[in-house]
């Protein structure tokens, strides 16, 4: 099947980014949320992305304005109907995505494609609530979607060859790369490693070993790394972390993956990152 229309559900940070990336390489996206205040939001965020990318030379003008052309917004999920390939985007909370996908698997054609951008909760549960399990599959996109090249696919235990290719070309499309995790485990591959890295981060914080700004600067200029564990959980979300950790932590029973308290007390107080204006570091202030 040819892949025409993409429906993506979620307009958060994760899903503007999918939603522009997938418009830009000329698919027809229909990107919904449950009120238009965060369709707008994520309008904006993607006009001014691509801006950033006419001022890098990347795309021109007339790019931007064909990609913004390509995407429509609405509140009404009923319009996933239309398309050939829908990705989820929710919260990553299992009851709610489950919920979500019992919703789409009644409104997409059997043949239609329904992935999910989660980054540990297993896609086999997922396809569980589908009647079409082989046709479900994991699209694990990394923040910023416009930025990062990589797209880990995840295959659950139904999940058929004809899926996993439809989504390997969907992928290459919109210039990123892949990994294949073929083993349906709990974060898949790259949280299943990364995960603790992030988790022993937030201890040395909370047992007084370092502060966030030398472990972040050790990472950046002992091992190369872009950013650290800090930085980069304060830019895609401490909640949203929290909640990736608590779901492999849930599936394995290993506590390597279980949340310290630090990070439990942070989401309780609304300290959740970049999106909230503080974190590990006060955005207020920059």
């Amino acid at each position: 099947m040819e892949v025409k229309k993409v429906f993506v559900v979620g307009a958060g940070l994760m899903g503007n980014g999918i939603a522009q990336v997938s418009a830009v390489a000329g698919y027809q996206v229909i990107m919904s949320d449950v009120d238009n205040i965060f369709l707008d939001r994520a309008l904006a965020t993607i006009d001014k992305s691509l801006d950033r990318f006419i001022k890098k030379g990347a795309i021109t003008t007339e790019q931007k304005g064909g990609a913004l052309a390509r995407i429509q917004v609405t509140t009404d999920i009923n319009r996933a109907a239309e398309a050939d390939l829908v990705i989820e985007v929710v919260p990553e909370n299992l009851e709610l995505k489950l919920e979500v996908f019992k919703k789409l698997d009644q409104l997409c054609r059997p043949e239609v494609v329904i992935a999910s951008n989660t980054s540990a909760i297993p896609i086999s549960k997922l396809a569980a609530a589908t009647n079409r399990p082989s046709r479900v599959v994991g699209t694990h996109f990394f923040s910023p979607v416009p930025m990062m090249r990589l797209v880990e696919l995840v295959c659950g235990l139904s999940t058929s060859e004809e899926t996993l290719n439809l989504v390997k070309e969907f992928t290459l499309k919109i210039g990123k790369d892949f990994v294949v995790c073929r083993m349906d485990c709990a974060g898949f591959l790259l949280n299943r490693i990364g995960m603790p890295w992030v988790m022993e981060a937030i201890r040395c914080v909370q047992d007084g070993v370092a502060t966030a700004e030398d472990i972040d600067k050790g990472y950046r200029l002992g091992y190369n790394y872009p950013m650290g564990p800090l930085e980069l959980i304060d830019m895609t979300g401490i909640d949203t972390t929290y909640q990736a950790a608590l779901a492999i932590y849930q599936d394995t029973g290993d506590p390597k993956f279980y949340p310290p308290s630090l990070m439990h007390r942070m989401v309780e107080a609304g300290h959740v990152g970049r999106k909230a204006g503080r974190g590990f570091y006060d955005y207020t202030k920059k």
